[in-house]
């Protein structure tokens, strides 16, 4: 463990443990550490937690679309920065922000239980009552993302998208208070974890809309030397949404992909069977390839040790190996399948227009 941590004295005279939490400065990232934190202080009563909250490059840059800043750790660098300093011991991030291939010395130490990973429909007020399929021709629907933009205009071809930045207040506001869209599509889950459900209109499933690797995922990163931090957070881990993370994350990570190419995903399991559908897209949405696969996660009678194993950064010593092994095995053997096939071709392609425009 780090030699600088703290400790605090309580009224009684004990002295607690102080562990300080990392965070963006927002309000959803605040919400989310809170959220991390209650479940750390159930467990570990006697830890004292301090949430050092900090701003990041895709904080303050607002005025760019993600995908054009070139930037692969948009929301991590300054909290990751903070880590390697020794001035925050974990960090709570949204999975789907951190970059596929971490810094060295720092692995993901729990993934907790997913929210909907699903991507939700915000209508301005005007058009309360409708969806996509009736929004009137030529209705302007605000997404940062190429993913959400490349599949809609395919779906919804007499709907125009735009570009629109900022945390989730922000983006509300621009929607409610003027004119310039007819909706904007948000992340379910972090609608969710706002409380502001009641301004879903129309969750989008899969045959819609596929979602981003790791949404809806909450994840804690850690100093992967620090073996006390390791093994206090990683009583967080959701073995379900482990196995569905690692097996999206190898599927990004072979792909190459990141926020500046459009990648999507969907994945299950059921009755210990892991499913992965992955698919990548042009700009526009008129060239694509999605395929599906899926494998057994079920470790049978296998008694295994304890391994600092990562599988795409992630580090889960709760979770058997071999599950973890054949969840990373999936998305690899899927990603080589479309690749196979001419994903590579599609990718280069979006990301030279990308950088063009």
């Amino acid at each position: 463990m780090s030699g600088e941590v703290l400790n605090a004295q309580d009224g009684n005279g004990t002295v607690n443990r102080v562990i300080r939490m990392g965070t963006r400065k927002s309000q959803l990232a605040r919400i989310q550490t809170d959220y991390v934190a209650e479940k750390l202080k159930t467990l570990y009563p006697d830890v004292h937690l301090e949430i050092v909250a900090m701003s990041t490059i895709g904080d303050k840059i607002l005025d760019t679309a993600l995908s054009k800043i070139g930037e692969k750790s948009l929301f991590t660098k300054e909290l990751e920065n903070a880590l390697e300093r020794n001035e925050v011991d974990l960090v709570v991030h949204s999975l789907k922000d951190l970059p596929t291939t971490l810094p060295n010395g720092f692995t993901i130490g729990a993934v907790l239980q997913r929210e909907s990973p699903h991507d939700a429909v915000v209508l301005h007020p005007k058009n309360s009552g409708l969806t996509l399929d009736t929004l009137p021709d030529g209705s302007v629907i605000g997404t940062s993302s190429l993913r959400r933009a490349a599949q809609l205009k395919k779906r919804f071809p007499h709907l125009e998208f735009k570009d629109i930045r900022g945390n989730l207040n922000t983006r509300l506001k621009k929607l409610d208070e003027k004119e310039d869209y007819a909706a904007i599509i948000l992340a379910a889950a972090g609608l969710k974890r706002m409380g502001w459900e009641a301004r879903v209109s129309q969750v989008l499933g899969p045959e819609d809309c596929m979602y981003a690797v790791g949404q809806g995922a909450l994840a804690v990163e850690v100093r992967a030397r620090d073996c006390d931090i390791l093994e206090m957070v990683s009583t967080l881990h959701h073995s379900e949404t482990v196995l569905r993370c690692i097996a999206e994350r190898a599927f990004l990570r072979r792909l190459e992909g990141g926020c500046s190419v459009p990648v999507a995903v969907n994945t299950e399991v059921k009755d210990s069977v892991l499913s992965l559908t992955g698919a990548v897209y042009s700009l526009d949405g008129a060239d694509s390839l999605k395929e599906a696969m899926e494998t057994n996660v079920d470790p049978g009678n296998k008694l295994e040790s304890a391994a600092d194993i990562q599988h795409v950064g992630v580090t889960a010593h709760n979770v058997p190996q071999c599950a973890q092994v054949a969840a990373e095995k999936l998305g690899v053997d899927l990603a080589d399948l479309l690749l196979s096939k001419g994903a590579m071709e599609i990718l280069t392609t979006a990301r030279k227009l990308n950088d063009a425009r």
